[in-house]
């Protein structure tokens, strides 16, 4: 009589693998927030980061994620950054994104106010590579990083008014578009997501300094890209499988067809 077959015994459950880990900066609002919220619900293990820390901690309290004050600008804010990244994540960090900037002004370059353009300059370049230089041994030492960041079309088109904000975003264009050079080879993906006309509370109003003015630049527009259209953009190229990389991602909504040529509808 054959001897009956031992039953196998049940394999052990595989445990978890960990999760992914993020820094999104200019997280106190805008893109930035829905990104650091999308990313969390993506199961992600995020520290967002910013100067407004009171916004900071609303979006703690509805997220879960971690936070962090830092000034992009300011060296000792960005090392203290370095050292909270190695607190919460270890040795390791799988993705940069880089939201922080924003535009002053809508002065023609014969008027430049140079001030205006230092900021700007100061935040959406300098800053961008602040951070990343900071951040890149951490984003190295994952074994699969993601160097990701939001610029504009306005770095892509010139338009009137916009000459000091298309030269800041060109800057940060052209910074992700060497660091894709200096890094081929090693795990590291770089991409860059260049967003349109994007209706959040703040950016318009920080750009014009005026509600009303603010409210009129997407007077007719039958429905402008929101801050969570792109933090879905964002999402998609951070889960791609990591042999995919969205080099560029020009992102618009269905009303604008360049930087400066938008639909406008009476009514709307």
């Amino acid at each position: 009589m054959s001897t009956p077959a031992a039953t196998p015994a049940p394999s052990a459950t595989p445990a978890p693998s960990a999760a992914l880990t993020a820094v999104v900066t200019g997280a106190s609002s805008g893109i930035g927030r829905a990104t650091a919220a999308r990313l969390v619900a993506d199961g992600w293990r995020v520290l967002a980061v910013a100067r407004r820390e009171d916004r900071l901690a609303e979006l703690a309290a509805e997220t879960g994620c971690a936070v962090l004050g830092v000034d992009i600008t300011d060296d000792a804010s960005v090392d203290a950054l370095v050292g909270r990244v190695r607190e919460l994540f270890g040795e390791g960090l799988n993705a940069l994104v880089h939201v922080a900037g924003g535009a002053l002004g809508v002065e023609h370059a014969a008027e430049a106010d140079l001030a205006k353009w230092q900021t700007m300059y100061d935040i959406n370049v300098l800053g961008a590579v602040r951070v990343t230089r900071a951040l890149l041994p951490a984003v190295r030492a994952s074994g699969r990083g993601d160097l990701l960041f939001v610029t504009s079309v306005a770095g892509q088109e010139a338009y009137p008014g916009g000459s000091g904000y298309n030269a800041a975003k060109a800057g940060e264009h052209m910074l992700a578009a060497a660091l894709r050079l200096e890094l081929n080879g090693e795990p590291i993906r770089v991409i860059e997501v260049a967003p349109g006309m994007v209706r959040t509370e703040e950016f318009s109003l920080v750009r014009l300094g005026d509600q009303e003015k603010a409210d009129a630049v997407y007077d007719g527009v039958e429905q402008p890209l929101t801050a969570e259209d792109c933090a879905d953009v964002i999402s998609y190229a951070l889960n791609a499988p990591h042999h995919v990389n969205l080099d560029l991602v020009t992102v618009r909504p269905l009303a604008q067809a360049a930087a400066h040529r938008v639909a406008r509808h009476q009514g709307l």
